[in-house]
């Protein structure tokens, strides 16, 4: 079952590098003064030195021996500007656009990425989710067979039993009404990402109906999703559509959906919108007491992850480890 020391045992066996575009942020310089310390994964932090420096000396925090790469005097620019311009040429973009675009440090860090400086990039302490996904659309890109970029957040809770009880839930932060076959991409992306973190993913497409007992657009978007996903992932064990309490409680499945092998043991969200999916991760992390980890974005070709403008130290450490165990995924 997950915990963080499974995927620092992942990355020792490979350690990656991460790219954190915020390099002067007190939250982000924690992280990577702790990330330092260890030997499972080497934060790159975008900004000048003299700035990063001094923001760490005035938050108490050791950075020594980090990388600090600083756009204005990178040297692989020019190599840098003639990949952006051939990754955006169907928009004309010149090389003098591409030098003002790369200034920014969250397309200038994507770039990195591209270029296999860093293996992955974690973004968003200060800046929106548009603006770290952007530069991850135009210039990474969905992996193939992959149309959207989605995302997902994993929670976790301990149990009684002393393992961590844990769920993914999708997609809450990046699509705001998604079709059927986006539905589907996006329950298989996030079974996907949940058996990284130790999940046997049992797939709900939840809605305000079960197995037909309620009517309307919403009611049969689900179920053709879900349809749509047991004949595309055939091995994965899917269910819907179907009402949260079937979803999760064995009694009330039994009532519910009794010829169901999965229902009332889900553990692997899939909301029909991103008003439901926000709400509802939120819900289970403030009354349920669990700790959310994302959003996690998924269909990306390389791992490109966005932080919360309200986030501590503490979650970008977890999802700087959360984001480096992607990438070999």
């Amino acid at each position: 079952m997950f915990g963080f020391g499974m995927l620092i045992d992942i990355l020792k066996k490979n350690p990656k590098k991460i790219i954190f575009t915020e390099g002067t942020d007190a939250r982000v310089l924690e992280a990577a003064s702790r990330l330092l310390a260890s030997n499972f994964l080497h934060p790159i932090l975008v900004g000048t030195e003299d700035r990063v420096y001094a923001s760490a000396e005035e938050s108490g925090f050791n950075i020594r021996g980090a990388e600090i790469i600083n756009p204005k005097e990178f040297d692989r620019m020019d190599e840098m500007v003639d990949m952006f311009c051939e990754l955006r040429k169907s928009k004309g973009v010149t090389p003098e656009q591409a030098r003002g675009i790369l200034s920014q440090n969250n397309y200038f860090g994507t770039m990195l990425v591209k270029m296999g400086v860093g293996d992955a990039l974690l973004g968003g302490a200060t800046y929106s989710t548009a603006d770290t996904v952007r530069p991850a659309l135009q210039l990474i890109k969905t992996k193939p067979g992959n149309k959207i970029v989605s995302s997902c957040f994993i929670l976790v809770r301990p149990s009684a039993t002393g393992e961590n009880e844990v769920l993914a839930m999708a997609d809450c932060a990046i699509n705001i009404h998604p079709t059927e076959d986006e539905l589907v991409e996006i329950a298989g992306e996030t079974a996907a990402c949940a058996k990284i973190f130790g999940i046997d993913p049992k797939v709900g497409f939840l809605s305000y109906s079960t197995l037909g007992s309620g009517k309307g657009e919403d009611v049969d978007k689900m179920r053709n999703a879900a349809a749509k996903s047991k004949e595309k992932y055939p091995d994965l064990p899917i269910e819907g559509e179907m009402q949260f309490d079937a979803a999760v409680s064995p009694r009330v499945a039994r009532t519910k959906c009794p010829d169901s092998s999965i229902a009332g043991h889900i553990n692997t969200f899939i909301f029909p919108d991103i008003n439901s999916g926000n709400i509802g991760y939120k819900i289970a992390q403030r009354l349920g007491n669990f700790e959310a980890y994302g959003p996690i974005l998924l269909g990306l070709n390389a791992p490109i992850n966005d932080l919360s403008r309200g986030c501590n130290a503490s979650e970008v450490y977890s999802m700087a480890i959360i984001t480096a165990a992607l990438v070999d995924a």
